[in-house]
């Protein structure tokens, strides 16, 4: 008798990029392609109602929610499904963001499809499922603890490189202005520069954040 198939929840604002994932899921014969989101919003909802094994989760849907919020939202239920990022970020800012959030994996959409699907399988057995490249900046980040930035940091950081005074970023984080300024003199010694503009360019140059758009 066979096995029951891994049944699968897309989730990505982009129609091409899931109707890519369904058509390169759909060629194994243990996946079932279940449901689809376009929006962050959606994902939570549809995993709630207990017909998945698998969410494959973007990072990014517009104005909406973040992925890795929603990665939180989901898997913060019991018997949730387990989530899988699928993403073209591989900064250190999504990567711990995702994973705090609860995700089993993080994938590159630029993975091949053998990748892929390896790591929906070893997702859906509970496994922790991370790309080589990912697996390898969580590593380096491990071997040196006292230089990393700490996840509340690279949010600041983010911040700065998306163009927020201290006040904005106090605001969206809800921290004070001192705390946010005293990330900012952390990330700074961390990062070995003495303004903002070198510490994101910096911090962009590493990986570390999302370049400024």
């Amino acid at each position: 008798m066979n096995a029951a198939p891994i049944r699968l929840l897309l989730a990505d604002d982009h129609p091409i990029v899931r109707a890519g994932l369904r058509a390169v899921l759909d060629t194994e014969p243990d996946f079932s392609v279940a449901g689809e989101a376009a929006t962050a919003e959606r994902a939570v909802e549809l995993a709630s109602c207990g017909a998945y094994d698998v969410v494959l989760m973007d990072l990014q849907f517009g104005a909406g929610m973040h992925g890795a919020e929603a990665t939180a939202k989901i898997t913060a239920r019991p018997g949730a499904p387990r989530v899988l990022v699928l993403t073209t970020y591989d900064t250190d800012a999504d990567i711990l963001a995702a994973v705090e959030a609860g995700a089993a994996g993080y994938l590159l959409k630029d993975a091949p499809p053998e990748e892929l699907a390896a790591a929906v399988r070893t997702a859906a057995a509970g496994q922790s499922a991370l790309a080589p490249a990912v697996a390898h900046r969580l590593m380096d980040r491990m071997r040196t603890p006292a230089e990393a930035l700490t996840r509340r940091e690279l949010e600041v950081l983010q911040l700065v490189g998306d163009g927020l005074s201290n006040q904005q970023i106090s605001k969206q984080l809800f921290l004070s202005q001192a705390t946010v300024k005293s990330h900012l003199v952390h990330i700074y010694a961390k990062l070995g520069v003495d303004s903002r503009t070198a510490a994101v360019a910096a911090a962009s140059a590493r990986r570390l954040i999302r370049q400024p758009g």
